[in-house]
Order: C-alpha cells, then sequence, then structure tokens
C-alpha cells in the first residue's frame, strides 16, 4: 500500500500530543473563586499576578506492530526499510518509519505523522544520544502527515547500529513531544535481501482487513457500553506480522 495513504490509528497518538495543552486550556477555562478577604498591604508588598505556566514537554514511547522491518526493493536502483509501530502492544500503528535508499543519492528518512502538529518548525530527530538533526513537512492527508529527512552515510550509519531514534515534534500548544522509536534491527534488514514486493503487498492486505476488523469490533463496544448493555469482551491482540522470508 502506498506509503502516503497508509490508514494509520493517529488519532491515539494525536490526543496524547494535545494533552499537555488539555489541561493548561481547561485550567484557564475554570471559574475563579472568590479570594477571601485580606488585610490591605502596601503596593510594594503585593505579590504580583500569577501567570499560567506552559506545559513540559511530553515523551512518547513507541512499540513495533511488526515482528521485523520489512525492505522492499520495486526497482535494481531504489530500495526502502520499513516498520509500523504503536503507542501500545497489539493495538493499530500510530506511526510509520521508512528509510529508502536510491543509488547515486543520500538516504532519505520518511516519517507518517499523525495530524494535529505545528507544521512550520519541522522536526528534529537525533539516535540515541547523537547529535541533532532536523527535518520538514512535506504535505498532509485526513489521516497523517509525511514529514521527510535527508540522511548522510555517517546518519544512516548511526540509524542502522542505535537502539532508539527520537523524533522531536511540536503540537499545537507549542508543548514539545518527543517520539522514541525502537530501532534494533534496522541495519540487518537494511543491508539484507528484500522481500518479493507481491508477498509484501498480501501482508500489507491482511494487515489493513485485520485492523478494520479490531475497529469495528471496538466500535461495536463503545456502542454497547453507552447503550448500558454488557460489552462483549475485547477481541484479542492481533498477531504480528510474520517477518519477510
Amino acid at each position: 500500500m502506498s506509503f502516503s495513504l497508509k490508514c494509520l490509528g493517529a488519532a491515539g497518538l494525536a490526543s496524547v500530543f494535545l494533552v499537555a495543552s488539555t489541561g493548561a486550556f481547561a485550567q484557564a477555562k475554570k471559574p475563579a473563586q472568590p479570594a477571601p478577604a485580606q488585610p490591605a498591604q502596601p503596593a510594594q508588598n503585593q505579590a504580583a499576578p500569577a501567570q499560567m505556566q506552559p506545559q513540559g514537554p511530553v515523551k512518547i514511547e513507541l512499540v513495533p506492530t511488526q515482528n521485523d522491518w520489512t525492505k522492499v526493493c520495486p526497482d535494481q536502483a531504489t530500495c526502502s526499510t520499513m516498520r509500523d509501530f504503536s503507542s501500545q502492544a497489539g493495538q493499530p500503528p500510530v506511526l510509520e518509519l521508512i528509510v529508502s535508499e536510491i543509488k547515486g543519492q543520500d538516504a532519505r528518512m520518511r516519517l507518517l505523522l499523525p495530524v494535529g502538529l505545528m507544521l512550520p518548525p519541522g522536526f528534529r530527530f537525533y539516535v540515541d544520544k547523537g547529535p541533532t538533526q532536523s527535518g520538514t513537512f512535506q504535505i498532509c492527508f485526513p489521516n497523517g502527515c509525511i514529514a521527510e529527512a535527508s540522511m548522510k552515510a555517517a546518519t544512516l550509519d548511526q540509524l542502522k547500529k542505535g537502539s532508539i531514534l527520537s523524533v522531536v515534534v511540536k503540537n499545537q500548544a507549542a508543548v514539545e513531544v518527543t517520539i522514541d522509536i525502537p530501532i534494533a534491527g534496522f541495519g540487518r534488514a537494511f543491508d539484507g535481501p528484500a522481500v518479493d514486493p507481491k508477498v509484501f503487498e498480501e501482508q500489507q492486505k491482511k494487515l489493513q482487513e485485520e485492523l478494520q476488523k479490531r475497529a469495528e469490533e471496538e466500535r461495536k463496544r463503545l456502542e454497547a457500553a453507552k447503550s448500558g448493555q454488557a460489552p462483549p469482551p475485547a477481541p484479542p491482540a492481533a498477531a504480528p506480522t510474520p517477518p519477510p522470508q
């Protein structure tokens, strides 16, 4: 399935992006309670009005939704290594990471991120505790936004040997959100053989069917809960996609 059109369960992660600002907004809308009368104080001793402090940064740790990375080479000059991630095991993916290698060019990292982010600042990323680099948002769809960054050979080598890729973005309230993506095994897959494109397409089709089924079951459970009926048991977690052979 096309990277730009992949359907992610982005709503869950988008809500986490906004949670830091939600508390601040709720506090701002709360009616002020009248303060008890206090003896008059000299003006120089009166405390300045309390200023609302911005919410602190948010950190999100993702988990893979597939057993391993997938490498696909649509032609002899281009290969892409990718993996989907979720905020919780057994849940639909909320982010996709794909690294493409084109003969004669620098490698490119692409991220499919949820909507609800500030686009002009772009994003920053670093591997483990390595140097920070920057990338930009390219285009947004109703289900997510594509962000890209070019990677020199040294950065690609860090990615292949690293453990955590940290991506830093800002939400609509300008609160900084750091997303930690586990990248163990990426180097082995990137340098290894590619899966047959037809096999990969079939795997993606089955994954989408499973995600749609789970979404429908979850919708029915929520409707049953709202109507006061005993909701049916939650469906078991979907089995991870087997690694390509």
